[in-house]
């Protein structure tokens, strides 16, 4: 499973006009967001980059005015995990990563008061891009960027979610990415900091599963922010699969 979720988020880096490649390995270039999880680069399967090839991923990073940063599965390429210690770089992040299919999902406890649905309008798709750049500690209004992720996202056939209380404010968000290979990423998932603890996470992750397997998508994944966050979604009927590492050059 970790080889197909990594192969997995290499095709949708590539699906990107603005991704770029350079020696083996895949470039995830966001021009309109400066967040690491939108920027960071994928080495090939089993790929043994040289030092030359890592010294041109940092300019490449460097002239995109990103910092330098690898998001993958080391198992899929531990070889391009001692290069890159080997250059300098540090492990910022270790995490497992979870996975559920159509048969081990199963419905949480209703959220009281809570109404779960996809956004369709502009205002809709705000809402749910402000309650996602709150939960993860910005300030001031929402990027262009996480907006137009929202929207592509659901254009692409993937899923966005907006949890919203009886008088219509917003309070959790969430999105699966556009599917490729049959395999959606969930991610980006979002409560507004005075609604935690009251199911809104589990709600809106199961919304957003359950509407994946139905239109066909056959594997969710994703990662937990921590270990709480990882109960909640083995809760519902994730459970690991794999590691991911973040590599970070400062």
């Amino acid at each position: 499973m970790g080889r197909a979720i990594q192969n997995s988020t290499r095709t949708l880096a590539r699906s990107s006009p603005h991704h770029r490649r350079i020696g083996p390995f895949t470039v995830r270039y966001n021009p309109d967001w400066d967040i690491p999880p939108a920027n960071y680069a994928i080495p090939d399967p089993d790929a043994a980059p040289s030092t030359a090839d890592i010294e041109a991923l940092v300019a490449l990073f460097r002239e995109l005015g990103r910092v330098p940063r690898l998001e993958f599965l080391p198992s899929t390429a531990p070889r391009a995990e001692e290069a890159l210690l080997a250059a300098g770089f540090t492990v910022s992040n270790r995490a497992p990563l979870l996975a559920c299919t159509p048969d081990g999902l199963r419905a949480p406890e209703p959220a009281a008061g809570i109404t779960v649905t996809e956004p369709s309008t502009d205002a809709e798709y705000a809402a749910a891009a402000g309650v996602q750049h709150l939960a993860y500690g910005g300030t001031g209004e929402p990027s262009a960027g996480s907006v137009r992720w929202l929207k592509e996202t659901s254009g692409g056939g993937g899923v966005t979610a907006l949890a919203t209380v009886d008088d219509g404010t917003p309070v959790g968000a969430g999105g699966c990415s556009v599917p490729t290979d049959g395999l959606s990423e969930l991610a980006g998932l979002g409560v507004a900091a005075a609604f935690r603890r009251r199911g809104i996470g589990a709600a809106v992750s199961a919304f957003l599963t359950a509407t994946a397997f139905g239109r066909g998508i056959g594997t969710v994944w994703l990662e937990p922010g921590d270990a709480a966050v990882e109960r909640i979604y083995a809760g519902i009927g994730y459970h690991r699969v794999a590691e991911k590492a973040d590599f970070t050059l400062n």
